[in-house]
Parts: structure tokens; sequence; C-alpha cells
């Protein structure tokens, strides 16, 4: 499976410590992220990480447009509702493509401890039946 993981800067070290406690599952899939959350999982766990460039510089339009050709299959994206972003709708049309293509998105710890433990149980292996 690939994995798209974005966090927010106030969301990093969430991301970071999420990946830690589930670095068994993680490194049995693909892993890509936006420049900065992807070099801090990969400096914690070890994990291969494909990364894009950081949020600010177009990171996050370049895995919407890997969502896009339907190229992600789970997306971890660890938002932060308290601050109001300048670039929410581009992170809208990103969790828009997510509807459209039927991808798997986690906006917070609690969502995707629920789809990190389906994808170890086999849950999400009909996106490997759709390619």
């Amino acid at each position: 499976m690939n994995i798209a993981l974005i966090a927010h800067d106030e969301k990093k070290e969430l991301m970071v410590q999420f990946c830690i406690a589930y670095c068994g599952v993680l490194s049995r899939n693909n892993l890509c992220a936006t420049g900065t959350t992807g070099k801090l999982v990969s400096e914690a766990t070890g994990l291969s990480v494909q990364k894009f460039l950081s949020g600010a510089q177009g990171g996050s339009q370049q895995i919407a447009a890997r969502i896009a050709c339907n190229e992600i299959d789970m997306l971890l994206f660890f938002r932060d509702p308290l601050k109001q972003k300048v670039k929410e709708a581009n992170d809208m049309d990103m969790l828009r493509l997510c509807d459209m293509h039927n991808i798997p998105v986690a906006t917070n710890i609690a969502t995707a401890e629920v789809l990190i433990h389906g994808l170890e149980r086999g849950d999400l292996d009909w996106r490997n039946i759709i390619k």
C-alpha cells in the first residue's frame, strides 16, 4: 500500500510518535510525505519515506496529484483544527480527491489508529483489487 503522511506544524510531533508506535505496520508499506514531516518521521523511525517538497513549497499539491492519479491508498493528514490556514482550500481539495477515489483518510490520531489496525488485519486489501 502507498501511504501518504502530512502533518501541520503543530501536529508533526504527534505524527512522529504515531509512526514510532506503528513502525512495524508502516514498514511493510510504501510511505511518502511532505518534506519536513517525512524527514522527521524518517529520522525518528528509520523508515524509508519518499519526501516531496515541504507543504508550504507545494508538497501537499504533489501528494494531491498522486491522489488524483489513484497512486495513494491511504492518507494520514494530521490537521490542526485550531489554526486558520491560508492554504485551507488546498487541503479541502485534497480531501475531496480522496472522496472521489475512495481513499481512506485520517485527519486525527483516533481515525489513524482505526485505519492502521484495519490495514494490519487486511481490511484495506480491496484497494489492491481496484487498481
